[in-house]
Order: structure tokens, then C-alpha cells, then sequence
């Protein structure tokens, strides 16, 4: 599935606090780096709610969801399989994304299951 519309990326508070204050996100949700991984998003609310729901059901932290424009993204946006047994693709920005690309937010508040 491609969409052009939207995508979704789950945020740590402290990292999305620091995107804030340098212009750049550069962290993955649990603290993961860009050279460690490609930042993992989600397109269609579903695909949201489905990764809330297997893998932060035990997360008791806040979260803040981030609204972003694919065309205002300068890192590559690649279309890759997330879930091997469906064949579901997620998109993934395989770079920093600048602070500009994120058109809305929303803090999400514990349990997400």
C-alpha cells in the first residue's frame, strides 16, 4: 500500500523535545539511532493503532504522535515490508527529518493497549 498522504511516527517525549531545540529528529522511539535503524512509520491510523497496541502495551510513558508531510521530508522515503508473515508495508525515512516536515502532534497518554 502507497499512500501520499500523511505518515505517522511514534516519539519518545524527551527526544521529540529535543528535535524541537536543534531542528532535527534523529531518534527512533526506545532510543534507537538512524545508523541503528530506519525510522519506523506509519501511514494509515490503523497501522498506528496496531503498533500501539503490540508494542507498547506496556509502555508507561508518554508518547507523542508526529504528523508528517512526505513532501516536505528531505531523507528518503522507501516503502518496506513491516510485518513479514502479512507482507504489510510500513514507510520508513531512512534520515533525519527536519522539524518543518512535522505539521501536527499529539501526546498519547499510557495504557496503549
Amino acid at each position: 500500500m502507497r499512500r501520499t498522504g500523511p505518515i505517522h511516527h511514534l516519539a519518545e517525549v524527551e527526544h521529540w523535545a529535543a528535535a524541537r531545540a536543534s531542528g532535527e529528529y534523529r531518534r527512533s522511539t526506545l532510543g534507537r539511532s538512524l545508523e541503528e535503524e530506519g525510522f519506523v512509520h506509519c501511514a494509515a491510523p490503523e497501522q498506528v493503532a496496531d503498533v500501539l497496541q503490540r508494542y507498547y502495551s506496556t509502555y508507561r510513558d508518554e508518547l507523542v504522535l508526529l504528523t508528517i508531510d512526505p513532501a516536505r521530508l528531505t531523507s528518503p522515503l522507501r516503502w518496506e515490508v513491516g510485518n513479514s508473515t502479512t507482507g504489510e508495508r510500513f514507510p520508513h525515512v531512512h534520515g533525519p527529518i527536519t522539524t518543518d516536515a512535522v505539521i501536527g502532534t499529539a501526546v498519547l497518554h499510557p495504557p496503549f493497549g
